[in-house]
This record gives structure tokens, C-alpha cells and sequence, in this order.
């Protein structure tokens, strides 16, 4: 469609006035009654404003109207009828013109005394003839706005497309920057930590200094995870994993693992959902990480516990018996927990405790999903 339609479109439109003026101005001579001079002044005025219909529609119809009162079937008033109706939304003004056009198409000319029923069949003729290319015009505009709306419809499209695919990527970068902090960095500064212990414990030069570098090299690569995660969490968004991770079954493992002096105690009900047991699993992993990282030597008691509708884990550790490691922290610990509660309908609390240790809890309803 588009291509047959190309042609007409690169003709110059002064071009395509001059013929329309110039074919005009035949249809008026060929047909027009009688030529006096006022006559063709009036078709002449009105035959030369078609070259204007563009910019004064309504004005190059009233000038071509005269015409109509010297033919029957005036091409010039048909020309401005279409291009007003092509360009005009007023139905009640492209009807009148309508009227107006039948009007002078079925008056007699010169004036005088007519047959009434052949002026009203003449009439009827001359208002079907007026309304064919206003119906033709307002075709034309409708398929232009469809056109249009289906180019709106197709770009708000291809917007939410993008919109859909940044949000599918925000929630990996999200998925990606939990999961390095909670993984990767809790085995990194377990191997922080041991590297530091055996520093303390060794007398051999070579061990210390062997585990020195170990010590080094992953409080370094703790920085740099630290920086990753940020980038992440400032380009990804709060999202619900999807992945399968760890679940209740995996705690005594996670527990005994921790290097920390650490207890389970408590039970959960099956009832519990996989979205909740990786929250739980996840919160005791980052309480347990930084009771190595902030209060080394404390004993921790992790508690699984159901209160009513709710179940949740509480992690408290005692004060530290030794100075800490001076290991960066990313930060981000507590507020991906947080955002793990907050998707689950549960809440995160943690703060220091009057004796001088830290606890986590985590509720969350046991039909969370």
C-alpha cells in the first residue's frame, strides 16, 4: 500500500496545484451555461483559490460555490469539499457545506421560476453528489489516524518491551548481587578468617607469612565484592529469587561449618515454603558471618521457632572474647535480608543486645511463597 501510494508522493505539490487548477478551469468551460462576465470571474476566482484549499479549506469552498450555481457537477466545489473534509474533525460544519453545496447545485441560474419538483430531484442529486467526497475526506482522515494510533500503539509496544527486559535484568543483577554477598563473600571471609587464625597460632616464618598473603589476598577480594554488589544493587532492584538455594536442610551443615561456636536449637513445621526456608537459611548464613567477622571468640545460639501463624529464626551471639579482624564489611548484609523479609510479607529485626552481643530476627508468615 505504501508503495503504490510513493509515486503521488514525490510529485511536487505546486505541480499538483496547477493541474488541479488547470483541470478545474476546463470542467468550468466545458460545462458552464452561459459564459458572461461575471460568470467566469466567478469560476476564474474560484478555479485559482483551489490552490489554496490546503492552507483556507473552508475559504476556497465558499469562493468555489458560485460555480455550482453554473453547472450541474461543479469538479472545483467537489475538490473543496474533499480537502475540508479531509482536514476538518466539525461534522456539523462539513455538513452545512454540504447543504450549501446541493443548495447552489439545485438553484436555477440565471435566477427565475423552476419546476419545484424538478428543483428538490435535482436536490437529492446535488446533496448525494456533495456528500460523496466529504465521506471520501473523512475516510481518508480516519485511515490517517489509525495509521497514526497503530504507530503509538506499536511504539508503547516496543517501550514496555524495553521497560519488561530492563526490569528481567534489574532482578538478576539483584538475584546476581544477593547471592555473590551471601555466597561468595561468606566463603571468602571464612577463608579470611582461618588464614588469620593460623597467622596468630603458627611459629613457623614461612606458614605465617604464607598465611598472611592468604589473609591479604581476601580481605582484597572482599573490597572487591564489596564494590561489585554496590554496582549491582544500584543498577539491579528488589526482586524474589528464582533460582533454587539452600533450604532448612542445609542449617546443621551451615551451623557446624560457620567456624564460629554456634548451636541450633528448635524445629519448623514441613508447611514451611522454599521461599521462606532460603530467607531463614540466608539470614542465619549472614548472622553467622558477621559474628566471625565483628565478635570473634562469641558464642551464638541459632533458634527456629513458630509463633502462631508465623515462624522465623533468632540469632544471638554473646559479646566477643578477642579483638575483631579488621575485615571490610560491604554493608548490604542486613538490607538483602531485609528485602528477602519484606518480599516474604515478614519482618527483619537486629541490634546489640544489653550484654554486649548482636541478635537477628527474622518472621515471617508460615504460608509465605
Amino acid at each position: 500500500m505504501s508503495r503504490a501510494a510513493a509515486p503521488w508522493k514525490r510529485v511536487p505539490t505546486p505541480v499538483v496545484d496547477v493541474l488541479m487548477v488547470a483541470v478545474a478551469a476546463v470542467d468550468v468551460w466545458l460545462n458552464m451555461w452561459e459564459h458572461t462576465r461575471l460568470g467566469v470571474a466567478l469560476a476564474a476566482v474560484g478555479c485559482i483559490a483551489l490552490a489554496f484549499r490546503r492552507r483556507f479549506p473552508l475559504g476556497v469552498f465558499l469562493l468555489t460555490l458560485p460555480i455550482a450555481l453554473m453547472q450541474d457537477v461543479a469538479l472545483a466545489v467537489l475538490v473543496a469539499l474533499f480537502t475540508l473534509a479531509e482536514r476538518s474533525r466539525n461534522r456539523r460544519l462539513l455538513a452545512v457545506c454540504v447543504a450549501l453545496s446541493a443548495v447552489a447545485g439545485s438553484t436555477p441560474w440565471p435566477l427565475a421560476e423552476a419546476d419545484r419538483t424538478m428543483t428538490l430531484v435535482i436536490f437529492v442529486y446535488s446533496l448525494a453528489t456533495a456528500a460523496a467526497p466529504v465521506l471520501f475526506g473523512q475516510f481518508l482522515q480516519a485511515q490517517r489516524d489509525l495509521a497514526r494510533r497503530l504507530d503509538e500503539i506499536e511504539e508503547a509496544r516496543e517501550h514496555e518491551r524495553a521497560l519488561h527486559a530492563q526490569a528481567v535484568l534489574a532482578r538478576e543483577r539483584a538475584q546476581l548481587a544477593r547471592e555473590m554477598h551471601d555466597v561468595v563473600s561468606h566463603q571468602v571471609s571464612l577463608i579470611a578468617v582461618r588464614a588469620g587464625a593460623l597467622q596468630v597460632a603458627t611459629r613457623d616464618a614461612n606458614t605465617k607469612e604464607a598465611a598472611r598473603t592468604i589473609r591479604s589476598l581476601s580481605v582484597t577480594t572482599l573490597d572487591e565484592l564489596r564494590t561489585m554488589v554496590t554496582l549491582l544493587r544500584a543498577s539491579g532492584g528488589r526482586a524474589t529469587e528464582l533460582t533454587p538455594q539452600p533450604t532448612l536442610a542445609d542449617l546443621h551443615k551451615l551451623v557446624e561449618s560457620s567456624g564460629t561456636h554456634a548451636e541450633l536449637t528448635g524445629e519448623l513445621p514441613a508447611a514451611v515454603g522454599t521461599p521462606a526456608q532460603r530467607a531463614i537459611y540466608r539470614t542465619v548464613q549472614e548472622a553467622l558471618t558477621n559474628v566471625r567477622k565483628h565478635a570473634p571468640g562469641a558464642v551464638a545460639c541459632v533458634e527456629l521457632w513458630q509463633d502462631g501463624d508465623d515462624v522465623g529464626v533468632t540469632v544471638t551471639n554473646a559479646a566477643p572474647t578477642r579483638p575483631s579482624l579488621s575485615l571490610p564489611g560491604s554493608q548490604q548484609g542486613l538490607i538483602g535480608l531485609r528485602e528477602r523479609a519484606d518480599i516474604l510479607h515478614g519482618t527483619l529485626e537486629s541490634g546489640p543486645t544489653a550484654e554486649g552481643g548482636y541478635r537477628v530476627r527474622l518472621r515471617i508468615p508460615l504460608g509465605a511463597d
